[in-house]
């Protein structure tokens, strides 16, 4: 499986406190071995057709799509800020 970022979640996972940091990469390992692990919380984002979301924490999420064999990384902040957000398409 081939993982890409977007230039979006790139930007934010660099301001986002290293402890968050540190889980996303446990919780990034869970989500390889089983994307839909009931630990990871994974639903789809109301309103979006193939945008999914997935817990880090009770506050922070990450959201993804899948293009075949392909996962897209697309955005990672609070629940909040993914929530409201309507410009999730970014370049990779």
């Amino acid at each position: 499986m081939k993982i890409l970022r977007t230039r979006s979640f790139e930007r934010e996972f660099i301001k986002l406190p290293s402890a968050i940091r540190e889980r996303f990469v446990q919780k990034l390992g869970s989500f390889l071995s089983d994307p839909f692990h009931p630990s990871l919380r994974s639903k789809k984002m109301q309103g979006r057709i193939d945008i999914w979301e997935v817990s880090i924490t009770m506050n922070y999420r990450f959201t993804f799509d899948r293009d075949g064999g392909v996962i897209h990384l697309r955005r990672i902040s609070i629940h909040d800020i993914l929530s409201w957000s309507t410009s999730d398409v970014d370049h990779i």
